[in-house]
């Protein structure tokens, strides 16, 4: 096997525009007699190698990522304990597709979506139906597969066209109901977010229904800032329209932090199946669900409101089973690992873990707001997210990129983005408080971020603008 240096040598094309070698070359110290000691980073290796030498070289790149424990742009869970190490490293194997071969999986899956239809408060838990996903963007797609099928059997029984389906969304909705459009031919009718309405909450709805409206979205923890979309006050201005023009129009939850925070959080807040309109919701079980990657939950207010034609009964290695996903084989291993949770924690484990989570955010958001550099956009209260703005007028010198880059030299991933359409010069950065965030780990952050400011503010120069990128993550 040649090394790099001999495929430099030869003239041999290497990474031309990042300067890696296209070997991975292996420590001295963990190589082998008999073993090669370079892989190619971009072909299959021409022999085997010890599992332990493979490890390493896998163990140690992997090393170059981040620490999870202080990427606060992402929502997604990156902690468990080790009794659910140990049950996810024995389930691993597991098909959850495959109910004949592991019918317990599957049983448990229906316990998971009823305990969390009930969580939802479903009118009856008994008479729903709800299914496992790989995450919330298959659950928000299922969901609109529903409302859209749903529209479309009403507008044919009634001998009317089907042609031009519409879905409304705010315009800081998340981009897997942006892919939902595309993919499934609907066309998306963005209400725009603003200083007066923060995020969709049923101003000028009237002006983007009609009677191609296959369902409104609505977000329990907008991904820009983490504040909940009124799904009541929605649901009413719904009503209204019904009520003017006969449209009787559904609703979708998408619930992909929020349904999880909610019920735990604010119980008494109607955002939920409590609200007549909503025909279905989805959350991210590996979100505040405190499952690993990658699951999702969506379930129906009542098996009517998930049309059969979207069911499938396959035969699959020797069984019948009903399928509704869009993903074919998939684990089953973080089903168990969300019933484990169910379990381990309960209703209160569950509200102490997501309070603390809560707690921490209106502490960060708290010691933000007393700095005379940032505007709050909103306080965490919600889920437990929360944006900030550069107060206007502040400063030329620097900007909230330029901090996102100064605190990462600390460790600490803090995305800066623009908002959406109509707010695009608006830059906020935003945290996503999640479980294993502590106050010790927040009061350090805030250090952080007064040193970062006091160090950008001594500049005597403004700092450069060019090449400068969001790290937003939805």
């Amino acid at each position: 096997m040649t090394t790099a240096s001999e495929s430099s040598r030869r003239g041999e094309p290497s990474h031309a525009f990042t300067g890696i070698s296209d070997q991975n070359q292996l420590n001295p110290l963990f190589a082998r007699a008999g073993e090669a000691t370079d892989f190619p980073l971009n072909m299959l290796p021409p022999g085997e190698s010890l599992p332990e030498t493979a490890y390493q070289v896998v163990h140690d790149e992997a090393m170059l990522d981040g620490n999870s424990r202080l990427n606060l742009a992402t929502f997604v869970g990156t902690w468990m304990d080790p009794h659910a190490d140990r049950l996810y490293s024995e389930t691993a194997d597991k098909n959850m597709v495959d109910k004949d071969e592991y019918p317990q999986t599957a049983a448990i899956e229906t316990r998971c979506w009823k305990m969390i239809a009930t969580l939802w408060n479903a009118p009856d838990a008994e008479n729903a139906i709800g299914t496992s996903t790989i995450g919330s963007s298959e659950a928000c797609m299922l969901g609109g597969l529903a409302l859209k099928r749903r529209w479309q059997l009403a507008r044919r029984a009634a001998g009317r066209s089907t042609d031009k389906p519409n879905l409304i969304l705010s315009s800081a909705v998340q981009v897997c109901w942006e892919k939902f459009c595309n993919y499934w031919d609907v066309e998306p009718r963005y209400v725009p977010i603003s200083a007066e309405h923060q995020c969709l909450d049923g101003h000028d709805l009237e002006k983007y229904v009609d009677e191609n409206t296959i369902g409104v979205v609505a977000i329990m923890g907008v991904t820009y800032t983490g504040v909940y979309e009124p799904v009541a006050k929605i649901a009413e201005a719904l009503d209204r329209i019904q009520a003017d023009t006969g449209l009787d129009i559904p609703i979708h939850v998408d619930g992909a932090s929020g349904g999880m925070i909610a019920p735990f959080l604010q119980p008494d807040l109607a955002w939920d199946f409590r609200v007549e309109r909503v025909a279905s919701i989805s959350t991210s079980a590996h979100k505040y669900g405190l499952v690993y990657p990658g699951l999702g939950w969506v379930v129906w207010r009542t098996v009517e409101d998930l049309p059969k034609e979207l069911v499938f009964d396959v035969t699959y290695l020797g069984g019948h089973m009903p399928s509704f996903a869009l993903n074919f084989s998939r684990p089953g291993a973080q089903v168990l690992l969300q019933y484990y949770l169910f379990l381990r924690l309960g209703w209160d484990g569950y509200y102490k873990v997501q309070k603390a989570s809560q707690d921490v955010a209106v502490y960060l958001a708290g010691e933000i707001a007393k700095m005379p550099a940032f505007d709050l956009w909103n306080d965490g209260t919600d889920i437990p997210v929360f944006a900030w703005q550069l107060t206007k007028g502040y400063t030329d010198k620097w900007n909230l990129y330029h901090l996102s880059e100064r605190l990462r030299l600390k460790g600490w991933l803090i995305p800066a983005y623009p908002m959406p359409d109509d707010l695009a010069d608006v830059v906020v950065q935003r945290i996503v408080v999640r479980n294993g965030l502590s106050r010790n780990l927040a009061e350090s952050l805030v250090v952080d971020i007064q040193e970062a400011v006091a160090y950008l503010d001594a500049l005597e120069t403004p700092m450069p603008t060019e090449g400068l990128v969001t790290t937003f993550t939805h």
